[in-house]
């Protein structure tokens, strides 16, 4: 296979390739020095010249020409814009699907369907058998295609507590009551009611959140009233016969002591 070498017609036209990059970049001004040439194949060669426009530093107007067998005259193929080895390129092209972030879907947003979300597992599907039908479909609400998986319930579950909603939060911290001890809070279903549940105080900050049974807020049911004291009685003091305390004597007795010889 031969080698693609310079060509001295292609070579050659620089002018004819300066003029095609100024008309490309609409103004001579952004078209700075003759870089060199590429060669691109057999009687193709490809002319850089530096842009200078602003925000493209290390950008080149490249432009590609070619010529037939034997004749003398360059073509322009193409022209184009591309970056060099020292260009200041944009970050790399995400799909839109793994760009989203908790809080960017907005009303009307639709999100994309993920048939291999490892948060979710299959629903139930109906036995026949009424007994476990009932168990799984009434009691446990898994008459749906798809519910949540322990990694989708554990990532829940640490997402929720170490939020806003959790415990540490400043909220919680200056409280002087837990919610789990509040008569607004509506326990959750399962596991994750072990740890949490949603708030139905209207004066609270998080009415209709969930929040843990550890978090707390200055809208608890109990606020103001005075701690009523335990009806389970006083424990017995614990004496421990075993230990000695050693008092040690005095050597000279006080002198309010001493009796008096007159009296």
């Amino acid at each position: 296979m031969a080698t693609a070498t310079k060509d001295a017609v292609l070579g050659s036209a620089v002018d004819l390739a300066r003029e095609v990059a100024i008309e490309l970049a609409g103004n001579a001004a952004d078209v700075g020095e003759h870089l060199g040439v590429v060669v691109e194949g057999e009687r193709l060669i490809s002319h850089r010249f530096a842009c200078l426009a602003r925000g493209y530093r290390g950008w080149e107007w490249t432009v590609t020409v070619s010529r037939v067998p034997r004749g003398r005259i360059a073509t322009v193929c193409e022209a184009e814009l591309l970056p060099g080895d020292d260009a200041i390129l944009g970050a790399a092209w995400v799909p839109w699907s793994e760009r989203l972030r908790p809080g960017d879907v907005g009303p009307g947003d639709v999100l994309p369907f993920r048939a291999d979300d490892p948060r979710l597992e299959p629903g139930w599907t109906p036995s026949g058998d009424p007994e476990l039908d009932e168990v799984a479909i009434d009691e446990l609400a898994l008459a749906r295609v798809r519910v949540l998986s322990p990694q989708g319930r554990d990532e829940a579950a640490e997402r929720w507590f170490r939020g806003s909603h959790g415990p540490t939060s400043p909220g919680s911290l200056a409280s002087s009551a837990a919610c789990q001890t509040c008569g607004f809070l509506v326990p959750l279903q399962g596991s994750l009611g072990l740890v949490f549940g949603v708030c139905a105080n209207e004066w609270s900050p998080d009415d209709g959140k969930v929040v843990s049974l550890e978090h707390g807020c200055g809208a608890h049911s109990e606020t103001g009233n005075e701690p009523v004291p335990t009806e389970w009685p006083e424990p017995a003091p614990l004496i421990d016969e075993l230990r000695i305390d050693v008092i040690p004597a005095l050597s000279t007795p006080p002198a309010d002591a001493v009796p008096d010889p007159e009296q």
